[in-house]
């Protein structure tokens, strides 16, 4: 699968770890800081249409959380270590070297969240430079726990 090679260099330096099943595939992430949005709604795309069940069991940062609305929420479970992280959407400014916050950016990712991920988003401030972390019962009163 496509996204399995892009993956490679991840899978190498402990961010996501795949683990392939008889009947399924499974994705593990236990440390993902997010990146490129594009990179990441593609990956997701490719995941949903192969059918693999996401296991969160770590941080899931930044574009990573687009999973929520991407992949479907009955193959998606989440560990005691789970974490989603949100933060407004940026580019990087070559002349400041600085990351600047888009609303544009950001609007386009709320509404690739689904319902009540952007409820949750918006209860605890709206998307903002900061990160702002849903865990815990909070998660897992939105998303079944991994037997």
């Amino acid at each position: 699968m496509r996204w399995q090679a892009a993956l490679a260099g991840a899978l190498a330096s402990g961010l996501v770890a795949c683990v392939s099943g008889a009947a399924s595939a499974e994705v593990r992430i236990t440390n993902d800081p997010g990146g490129e949005v594009s990179s990441y709604v593609s990956k997701f795309h490719d995941m949903r249409a192969s059918g693999e069940h996401v296991v969160i069991d770590g941080p899931c940062l930044s574009a990573c959380t687009l999973l929520t609305g991407i992949i479907a929420k009955d193959h998606i479970c989440v560990t005691s270590r789970a974490v989603l992280g949100f933060h407004a959407a940026s580019y990087y400014d070559d002349a400041s070297r600085s990351l600047v916050p888009t609303r544009e950016g950001s609007r386009l990712v709320m509404r690739l969240y689904p319902p009540e991920i952007r409820s949750w988003v918006v209860n605890h401030g709206g998307l903002r430079p900061q990160l702002i972390t849903l865990r815990g019962r909070e998660l897992t009163a939105l998303y079944r726990t991994c037997q």
